[in-house]
């Protein structure tokens, strides 16, 4: 089954989720805070999509950063920073076990929707 990883009451959540919905697509929603996955599936989706892509520096949690912390980000330490704020990771992350989609852009949802079918 799809999996939709993220944080419920997120308003890009609620965005892919009536998105999804409406076209029929059955999916599992996978808190990552509350199931503590994000560190065990960081590896996977940086290898699948990449850290750069993954990385949300737009959000509440990028900000809340000290300057330390957001000084210098590499690989490793975005994925070290990703894996303790969770909140970090764009969302949401979807993956159907081929194909991972990072964030919510209607038209990359009905092209990868087609593929599917």
């Amino acid at each position: 089954m799809l999996k939709v990883y993220g944080i419920k009451n997120c308003d890009t959540m609620k965005k892919a989720f009536a998105w999804l919905e409406s076209n029929h697509i059955d999916y599992e929603l996978v808190d990552y805070k509350k199931a503590a996955v994000a560190a065990e599936h960081l590896p996977d989706w940086n290898a699948r999509a990449g850290w750069q892509k993954l990385l949300n520096t737009r959000g509440m949690m990028w900000k809340r950063l000290s300057d330390d912390e957001r000084a210098d980000i590499d690989e490793a330490k975005a994925l070290a920073l990703m894996a303790d704020y969770p909140t970090l990771i764009k969302r949401p992350v979807v993956d159907d076990g081929a194909t991972l989609l990072i964030g919510f852009d209607e038209q990359r949802y009905a092209q990868w929707a087609e593929e599917r079918r």
